[in-house]
């Protein structure tokens, strides 16, 4: 499969968002799950993205870390060989809501539980999950920092930051800081300055939701109908479009679609080796 970078890493140039497996009225079963993680896995996969906050309930926290975790275990492929990004900052309440925290003493408790979650001794890529306003970023990133010097992480990203944030992230972390994620997809385009910043200061984009969100990918052929009729002609699916148009706005953009079934994830693993026209990524703006 085509790679890209990450740091020091190449990774494939589509990864797999593992968070539809366990949010609280979309989480598929277990099993199901499992299926999932290894089909993409078998063809080529060697990034998955969790958090800690990938959960059904507050009193789960990890549930998607631990679940990453057993399909390594049985994988019988090299482990070794998948980079596991996951994240910490964005809390779950009692409820089904969201908080977050971003505390530098909050960040490093949530760390080592993500170790222990996941069962390893360092983790891949950790990211800082979503900005506290209550606390200065750059306390944040200098808890990144110290995580990443005492070795608990081997790479440093952040998740849902403007182009301040990302410049400051870079000042403090230096060559620790490899990945920003952020929201984008046909639906939410206001990620372009991330984009090219990332591409300026050589870091990893890695899109969240890049169909468009959990119940909304059906969008891309009711509201945005170039990729619903470019789909059409090449006789694939407007997923695949959808993706392909992403790898094409930057060497730097790394898609991680959800997924809960082998199926979808296959699909969209094929918008690897889908190019598009000129004239295509025109109509399709």
């Amino acid at each position: 499969m085509t790679t890209r970078p990450i740091g020091d890493r190449r990774v494939s140039a589509i990864g797999l968002g593992a968070m539809p497996m366990s949010v609280a009225g979309h989480m598929a079963d277990e099993d199901q799950s499992i299926r999932t993680l290894l089909a993409a896995l078998d063809a080529g996969v060697t990034l998955i993205d969790t958090a800690d906050a990938y959960t059904p309930s507050h009193d789960d926290v990890g549930h998607n870390e631990r679940l990453v975790a057993k399909a390594l275990a049985q994988w019988r492929g090299d482990a070794g060989s998948v980079l596991v990004a996951t994240k910490g900052g964005h809390t779950r309440t009692p409820g089904g809501g969201w908080s977050k925290d971003g505390r530098p003493s909050y960040l490093k408790q949530a760390c080592d539980r993500s170790l222990k979650a996941l069962g390893v001794d360092s983790i891949g890529l950790y990211q800082h999950h979503r900005p506290d306003p209550e606390v200065p970023y750059e306390e944040t990133m200098g808890a990144l920092r110290d995580l990443h010097d005492a070795g608990k992480i081997r790479m440093a990203g952040i998740s849902n930051a403007g182009p301040e944030q990302i410049r400051i992230a870079h000042d403090i972390l230096g060559e620790r800081l490899v990945s920003v994620q952020n929201e984008y997809s046909p639906r939410f385009r206001s990620s372009e300055p991330e984009i090219d910043l990332c591409a300026e200061l050589g870091l990893a984009f890695l899109p969240w939701s890049p169909l468009g969100g959990i119940g909304r990918t059906g969008e891309l052929s009711e509201r945005h109908a170039a990729f619903s009729e470019i789909a059409k002609e090449r006789g694939v699916s407007p997923h695949q479009i959808c993706l392909a148009w992403e790898l094409a706005r930057s060497p730097v953009v790394i898609p991680i679609p959800g997924a809960s079934r082998p199926e979808t994830i296959l699909d969209s693993l094929a918008a690897v080796d889908l190019e598009l026209s000129a004239e295509e990524l025109a109509r399709l703006g």
